[in-house]
Parts: structure tokens; C-alpha cells; sequence
């Protein structure tokens, strides 16, 4: 409350200076009310000189202040004040407003310094440019202000670099984050800096050197977890599943321990640049794995690689974790890795399957068809015409959540749907044909019969396609598991059906019209089956690659539906047909 005077400013300002630096080293983060202070100390400045600038926004009020108040004692404070203004800034990433600042820091010393050489970057040739203070040997400081511009310029090269990372200027980038790890960071920050290089590397397409940064992030830092967890994505892109697994079998370990006291800072200042650095991209980039995402990452990989026995073992350890509340592990934002749960079910009952444990197998799948049956609606509309009519209605909130709670119905057609073809396959290893028969006639007529076949002959809604693409898909293999099954006992007319119905969805199928093929052989209708054998010979190869291109787009728990799909028999039907054509034209009059 007592009236400015310049005598006292210095020391004032000083006290301000530690005052605020003590806020900030106790709260451990850079509080936005607590820069009002500097606010306040700059309108007493201005008062001791007979101005007034409560008018006026922050920039304004320190450019009014650094061009009128000239008095000498009164420059080292006001820098060190505005080093700390740069600091609130930076935390703001109000980049502009800092360089800005330093622009009117250089002028008011030296006005022919305030410039920056050709291809140099502004901001950080203004910070370099920026002559510290002297301290005054009566007025001891919290932070030296040279300690506190190599904290604002590796701040600032740090933003800078996590501007251009973002978007996608990935050399640029990799400049700016260069320079913010030759200058002064704690080990944690030197971790979080190798870390984006690396990540910047591995977008460049350059693995090697991506792995190289993550490296040194786990050297500098080893409870930098996140990086562990970049390391596996890059071998998996290179394909190397075993250096993969073993890279997320340590990250699931190490996450499982409890973690030791926080890597130092070294050297320890009460304003670090881990205090402003916090942005959406670096949080992504940072974001911590939890046990489960990385237990389910192990059981897909597994499962994708063929480690059958290995991806039980994950799948089992990640249903057991689902039991100790997963909610409690895993962030509701959308950026966790996981699938949606009841797709984790069913991959977990195709690993059972391809182990040979078929009655496990069952069990999962009773447990998703159970949880989804009272979600699916008795009627559900997904042509395109009856999207246009609802999306003209009055309010696209409801619109739009009307077309959701359609996506959601069918996610939830299809997951039951699948629970009842990986039952007829179990049932079909068990050797239960019947039962066999009467899952995949579910899986066909039950819930799918109508929706799909309104899917087939009407334009599907476009936000509706992929649902809709994956229920057609389970429809195939599932009249196609039924058909081999009518073939075990001796149905072959009603497999000779089903065949039909298969190509009808999907025309050209191999794995279909071979069934269809031998179907119509074990009918004794020799001749139609010759024909159609010489009609799919000729279109195979094309088709078989379509084929393959929809198997690499399919949902992981129904990649092994379609492997037991395929014929088994080729040859031997190939070699019959042949025998049949050259004893047919053999007995033909010439």
C-alpha cells in the first residue's frame, strides 16, 4: 500500500523477481494468476515515474514502460522481470509475444542489436541476443537471470520444434529440437526431447536413426517409458516381431513395478523447461501406456505372427485384468490402443480355437453373444435413402445420433453374429456336425438374414459401409461353414444351397465356387460341375488376389473364419474334373 518511489524499486523489483520464482519452484508448475504480479510491479514502476497504464494490455504496458523509464538502476530488475514475463509466456505458447518482448529487451539496450542474420530463427537470436543483466552483489537472486535465458531458449527451441512436428515439417523439426537438447535440460527433459526426435525420424521413414534417438531417451532417462514404447512400434515396422515382443514384454514389465524416485534435474532451477513445455502434441507423443494396452498388444501381435500358444497365454492374462477394472487403467479419451472390448473376446476365441481348445473357445464366445443380445434392435433400416430422410429432419444432433446408435447397433449384430461362427467351427473341430449346422445357422438367419440382404440390394449409407461390409463378410463364412458341414452328413443338396448363397454376396469367391464344385460332383451332376470348374479356372487368379486384398482388411477375430474357409481339397477336385473332361472328350465321335 505505500507509494512507489524509485529509490526502493530495485530491491521491489527484486523481491518480486524470488517472490515469484518461489511460487513457482513450490507449486512445481507456472501459475497464470501469479503473472499479475508482474503486472502490478510494472504500473508502480510507471507510477514512481508519474505514468499510467492500467488501460493497457501486458505487450502494451511493457513496451510503454521499456521505451519511457530510462532510469539506470531500475534496467537489471525490469529485465530479470521480463525474462520472467517470457517464461509465463512460453508456458502460454505465446511464442509471438515472447519474441516481441525480447525485440523491445534488445532495442532498449542497444537498439542496433535488434536484428537476427538471414536463415536464423527470430525467436531464439532474440533470446541469444538478449544481454543479462548484472547482479548486484546486495541483492541476492532465487535464479540467476542467465540460467534463465538458457532456460527460455531451450523452451523456445522446444515449442518450436513441437510446432513443426505437428505439422509435419519433420526436418525443421528435428532442427529445432537439436538445439533445445544442446542446451540446459534435466535428464527428463533431455529423455522427452530424444523421444520426438525419434518419433520424427520413424515418420521421416528412417527407422535406424529413429532408433538410435530412442536410445539415448532411454539412457538419458530409463522411466521415460513412452519411448519403450515407440522402440516396439518401430520394429514393428520393420517387421521384426521378435525384437517387437520383446520390447513390449519389457514395457509391460517395467510398467508393473513400482517406479523409483523421478529422474533428477540436473542442475535443479526453481523455472525448468519441463515447467513450460506442455502441449496436445508432446501429451500424445508422452502419453502413458497402462499394463492392459500393452498385455493386449502382445496377445494381437502373437496371434497375428501365428504364436498361437503365446497369444492364449496374453489373451487369458488381459481377460484376468478385465476382472480387476479395467476403467480404472485404461484413459476414456479415445487414445488408448485397445479395440472395443467384445472384439477382444472374440480374438481371444480364435487363439482358444487354433490351440485346439474349442470348448474354451465356445465359452468366450456364449459369454459376447450374451452380453449383445439385448442391444440389438428387432428392426434396423441402413439404406442410404432412409440416412438422407433423417439427416433433413429438424436438428443434426439428433440426426447424427441416431446414425451412431445405428453404427452401434450393428457393431454389436456383427460381434454376435462372429460368436456364432467361431461356435460352428469349434462344434465343426469337435467333430459335432449338427451342432456346427445349428451355430452357423444362426450366425446366418437368426439376426443377419434381413439386415444384410437389405445391405446387398439397397445403397448402404456411407458412414454405414464399413458395418456393414464386416456383417457380409460374417454372412459368407458363415454359409460357407454351414455348407461344409451339410457336405459331412450328406446334405449335399442343402450345401449345393448354401454355396449358391455365398456366391450371391460375394460372386467369384474361390474358396465358394471350389465348394460349389464339389457339391455339385457328390451330386453326380458331372458335367454342370466340369462347367463351372473351367468358368472359376479361367477368373481365378484376378479374384484370388481381391480376395486377398479383403483379407488384409478384415477384423483380426475373423481372419481364422476365412482360413478355415478356404478349400482343401483343390487338387484332388482339379485332377477329377480333368480326368472327367479327357474321359468325356474321349468318348465323343469324331
Amino acid at each position: 500500500g505505500l507509494p512507489a518511489t524509485l529509490p526502493a524499486l530495485p530491491l521491489e523489483l527484486t523481491v518480486l523477481y524470488n517472490s515469484l520464482l518461489f511460487t513457482v519452484g513450490a507449486s512445481d508448475s507456472v501459475i497464470k494468476g501469479e503473472a499479475e504480479g508482474i503486472r502490478q510491479g510494472l504500473l508502480r514502476v510507471l507510477e514512481a515515474c508519474g505514468a499510467c497504464g492500467q488501460d493497457l494490455g501486458t505487450e502494451e504496458l511493457w513496451e510503454k514502460v521499456l521505451q519511457e523509464v530510462t532510469v539506470e538502476e531500475l534496467q537489471a530488475p525490469l529485465h530479470r522481470l521480463g525474462a520472467l514475463q517470457a517464461a509465463w509466456w512460453l508456458a502460454a505458447n505465446q511464442l509471438g509475444s515472447v519474441a516481441g518482448l525480447f525485440q523491445l529487451l534488445s532495442t532498449a539496450e542497444d537498439p542496433g542489436r535488434a536484428h537476427c542474420s538471414e536463415g536464423q530463427n527470430k525467436l531464439l537470436s532474440l533470446i541469444k541476443a538478449w544481454r543479462v543483466p548484472p547482479e548486484g552483489a546486495s541483492l541476492p537472486l532465487a535464479q540467476s537471470a542467465k540460467d534463465l535465458k538458457e532456460v527460455l531458449h531451450t523452451a523456445a527451441a522446444f515449442l518450436q520444434g513441437l510446432q513443426e512436428l505437428e505439422a509435419g515439417n519433420f526436418p525443421t523439426a528435428i532442427s529445432f529440437l537439436q538445439e533445445a537438447a544442446g542446451g540446459f535440460c534435466s535428464k527428463n527433459i533431455l529423455a522427452q526431447i530424444h523421444t520426438c526426435l525419434g518419433c520424427c525420424a520413424q515418420r521421416m521413414g528412417k527407422p535406424q536413426t529413429a532408433l538410435q534417438h530412442l536410445k539415448r531417451a532411454l539412457q538419458a532417462d530409463f522411466q521415460c517409458l513412452p519411448a519403450l514404447s515407440h522402440v516396439a512400434a518401430v520394429y514393428h515396422d520393420l517387421g521384426e516381431i521378435d525384437t517387437e515382443l520383446q520390447a513390449l514384454t519389457l514395457l509391460y514389465e517395467a510398467l508393473g513395478k513400482s517406479p523409483p524416485a523421478a529422474a533428477s534435474s540436473s542442475p535443479c532451477f526453481l523455472m525448468r523447461t519441463e515447467l513450460l513445455v506442455h502441449t496436445p502434441v508432446l501429451t500424445s507423443l508422452l502419453r502413458p501406456c497402462h499394463p492392459s494396452e500393452v498385455k493386449y498388444l502382445l496377445a494381437q501381435r502373437c496371434l497375428q505372427d501365428g504364436r498361437v500358444a503365446d497369444a492364449v497365454e496374453h489373451y487369458l492374462d488381459f481377460l484376468s485384468l478385465l476382472q480387476e477394472g479395467l476403467q480404472q487403467q485404461v484413459p476414456l479419451d479415445g487414445s488408448s490402443a485397445l479395440p472395443r472390448i467384445p472384439e477382444v473376446f472374440l480374438e481371444a476365441a480364435s487363439a482358444l480355437e487354433q490351440a485346439g481348445r474349442h470348448q474354451d473357445a465356445i465359452t468366450v464366445c456364449e459369454e459376447v453373444i450374451s452380453r449383445t443380445t439385448d442391444l440389438i434392435p428387432r428392426v434396423l433400416r441402413v439404406e442410404e435413402r432412409q440416412e438422407q430422410l433423417e439427416s433433413s429432419l429438424p436438428g443434426a444432433e439428433l440426426a447424427g445420433g441416431l446414425l451412431s446408435q445405428k453404427k452401434e447397433s450393428l457393431c454389436c449384430l456383427a460381434w454376435r453374429a462372429a460368436g456364432y461362427l467361431h461356435q460352428g467351427w469349434a462344434w465343426a473341430k469337435l467333430g459335432k456336425s449338427k451342432e456346427a449346422v445349428t451355430q452357423f445357422s444362426r450366425g446366418v438367419l437368426e439376426h443377419l438374414e434381413d439386415a444384410v440382404f437389405m445391405c446387398v440390394c439397397l445403397p448402404v449409407a456411407e458412414n454405414l459401409q464399413p458395418e456393414v461390409e464386416v456383417l457380409q463378410k460374417i454372412r459368407l463364412l458363415s454359409l460357407l461353414g454351414r455348407g461344409t458341414q451339410f457336405l459331412e452328413l450328406g446334405r449335399n443338396k442343402e450345401a449345393l444351397l448354401d454355396f449358391q448363397h455365398s456366391l450371391q454376396i460375394s460372386p467369384g469367391d474361390p474358396a465358394a465356387a471350389s465348394y460349389l464344385v464339389q457339391a455339385l460332383w457328390e451330386l453326380n451332376r458331372k458335367q454342370e460341375a466340369a462347367a463351372q470348374w473351367q468358368k472359376f479356372s479361367q477368373s481365378c487368379p484376378a479374384e484370388d488376389e481381391q480376395q486377398q486384398g479383403q483379407g488384409r482388411s478384415l477384423p483380426l477375430y475373423l481372419v481364422s473364419c476365412q482360413q478355415q474357409a478356404v478349400f482343401p481339397h483343390s487338387e484332388t477336385l482339379a485332377r477329377s474334373i480333368q480326368d472327367y473332361l479327357r474321359a468325356a472328350a474321349q468318348d465323343t465321335p469324331r
